[in-house]
């Protein structure tokens, strides 16, 4: 029996709220802590809910080879899988085996990406309509990824330099790309709408939005400004996961692919179209018209030119730019 001077010892935290917090920690996005979390628990249920401490490189391996088996999930999956139970040893639990450095990540297809030409870029275009229009001629504009459109701030649009500033982008990496010419009045247009719904939230008492990297311990005022507001918000207020503060966060990516989707279906365009082939266009039209592909790289946010260099494969005509002998 403890006598009244036992010292209390506090509970340390389940497994899953010490991944949680070590995610934080080192600042990873809410799409990593939400994948990582669920792979980490798919992967205790697996083994009988037996603490990952017990487990080795025989159980990883079984649960990776039942995910590509039985889940028939693909290689970028089951090596997102991988990732999620690395950090688990190495940053949670502090465990770094020999097995780990000896795991063979699942090897991913090399597929050249789907590219429009210039005129099923123009058909599918025509289809937008309102902010998915605006937000896809951005895309297609400035060879930005999808989140990065959806994320976008208005600080970060520079009409007198005609250039947009892309933060934390991949990698967490920011880069400039070009403000084409030709959307600078609608981008105008709509920031102008966008700001009576900012004045309507500031009303309210809800125009905060979530800030990067604790600036808003930092800064607390700086939530509620204009030029922290996203360019394409979200129509309503929800919950952040993390701080648990009701407000309004940027548009959800999905309403974007959805309206992409129902666009290139209208225009008759038969290629499997996505938000994320206006990127690939963009590299592809800059390389076609002489650009050097250094310079396309940095617009990309590629780290490395290899990266870009698949993008010289989709300029070729035919079997790598050959001309037929029927052809002659």
């Amino acid at each position: 029996m403890e006598s009244e001077n036992t010292p209390v010892t506090p509970q340390s935290p389940k497994l899953l709220d010490q991944v949680r917090d070590k995610i934080r920690v080192k600042h990873y996005s809410i799409r990593t802590e939400t994948q990582y979390l669920q792979w980490i628990k798919r992967f205790i249920y697996f083994h009988g809910r037996r603490h990952p401490r017990d487990l080795g490189a025989p159980e990883v391996e079984a649960f990776l080879s039942h995910l590509a088996t039985e889940g028939n999930v693909s290689a970028s999956t089951q090596n997102q899988a991988l990732s999620a139970l690395l950090f688990l040893y190495r940053e949670v639990l502090g465990i770094d085996l020999p097995w780990m450095d000896t795991m063979v990540r699942a090897k991913k297809p090399q597929r050249l990406p789907v590219v429009l030409s210039r005129a099923e870029v123009a058909l599918v275009l025509e289809r937008m309509e309102g902010n998915y229009s605006l937000m896809a001629r951005l895309l297609y504009g400035t060879g930005m990824r999808l989140m990065e459109c959806c994320r976008l701030r208005v600080k970060d649009v520079d009409f007198e330099r005609r250039e947009i500033l892309i933060r934390d982008g991949k990698g967490a990496k920011d880069r400039v790309t070009m403000l084409p010419e030709v959307l600078i009045l609608p981008f105008q247009e709509h920031l102008a709408k966008r700001s009576l719904l900012y004045k309507d939230d500031l009303a309210k008492g809800m125009a905060g939005v979530f800030l990067p990297d604790a600036l808003e311990r930092k800064y607390p005022a700086a939530a509620a400004e204009w030029s922290w507001q996203y360019v394409f918000p979200a129509g309503s207020y929800s919950v952040d996961p993390r701080s648990g503060h009701e407000r309004r966060h940027h548009i959800d990516e999905k309403l974007l692919q959805r309206a992409m989707k129902r666009a290139v279906a209208a225009s008759g365009v038969v290629k499997l179209a996505t938000p994320h082939t206006l990127r690939h266009s963009f590299a592809t039209h800059l390389l076609e018209s002489g650009y050097d592909i250094r310079t396309v790289q940095e617009l990309l946010g590629h780290s490395d030119v290899s990266t870009t260099v698949i993008y010289t494969h989709v300029l070729n005509k035919g079997g790598k730019g050959v001309v037929s002998p029927l052809d002659r």
